[in-house]
């Protein structure tokens, strides 16, 4: 039997099991996925190489720490995240999925990213993934935080040294005016998570949007159906949260995921 699993803590409320299994059962696979919550990230990465388990997926907090413990792909080392983990290389290998997820969710939902204004709210982990995402489909990016020095950091990690300047950093108060003249929102926050609450006016919304949330509790956010209102094209939580489960899948088993088996496994847990 091959073992996966999700490496965390804490990792109880998460709905990554009934998704990964269900793909396993789809395929016919010998192969079970398994959560783990450690209080070190070091020994944690040891046991699994000695217990052969084959790949992990890591979440809070242990994102960036693990970074020290893997081989991370150029782009896990750029957004400075992995959230993916490969034991079949030597050492194993650290990717970031969320970017992939994100980009996916947007392409399941014809939504070209190339030479789009895109507004980014938020400079936390998801946010990073993110925003690296969209620069490299080729976005220009705002990215906008109640913190406006961790958007600034956030902001020249994306530009790099000395590169062009595809991304800038901007408070929350400018919100209404960038997302008037933008074409794609993502709301990277938890603002609006089992609450009814939006990081952005109404009044902002346009039908010429296209809305990711990766909030997905409830998986209509203010935010989406305020969008949804206008006439915008609304993408919710789950479609990132899925995407970012397929990558992972296919890049442990090097098998064709059961998206739509998967898709719906999630749901039923949301």
């Amino acid at each position: 039997m091959n073992v996966y699993g999700l490496l965390g803590n804490p990792v109880g409320h998460s709905r990554s099991p009934p998704m990964h299994e269900a793909a396993y059962d789809e395929l016919d696979m010998d192969a079970r996925y398994v959560t783990f919550e450690p209080d070190a990230i070091a020994p944690a990465i040891e046991g699994a190489k000695a217990l052969g388990i084959r790949g992990l997926n890591v979440t809070i907090p242990f994102k960036e720490d693990v970074l020290a413990h893997v081989e991370p792909d150029s782009l896990a080392e750029r957004i400075g995240a992995v959230n993916t983990v490969d034991f079949s290389t030597s050492p194993p290998t650290g990717h970031n999925t969320d970017a992939a997820g994100a980009r996916r969710a947007f392409e399941r939902h014809d939504v070209s990213l190339d030479g789009k204004s895109a507004v980014l709210v938020g400079a936390g982990g998801a946010a990073r993934a993110v925003a690296f995402m969209l620069a490299d489909e080729g976005s220009t990016v705002a990215i906008a935080n109640r913190t406006v020095a961790r958007a600034t950091s956030l902001a020249d990690a994306v530009n790099g040294v000395g590169g062009e300047e595809t991304a800038t950093a901007h408070g929350l108060d400018e919100l209404p005016e960038l997302v008037a003249d933008a074409d794609v929102l993502v709301n990277a926050t938890s603002v609006g998570m089992d609450s009814d609450e939006t990081p952005v006016p109404a009044d902002a919304l346009h039908a010429d949007l296209a809305v990711m949330d990766a909030v997905y509790s409830p998986l209509e956010t203010r935010l989406l159906r305020e969008a949804s209102a206008r006439g915008a094209t609304t993408i919710d939580g789950a479609w990132m949260l899925l995407f970012q489960g397929v990558v992972a899948f296919e890049l442990w088993t090097g098998r064709d995921a059961p998206v739509k088996r998967m898709d719906a496994a999630l749901r039923r847990r949301l």
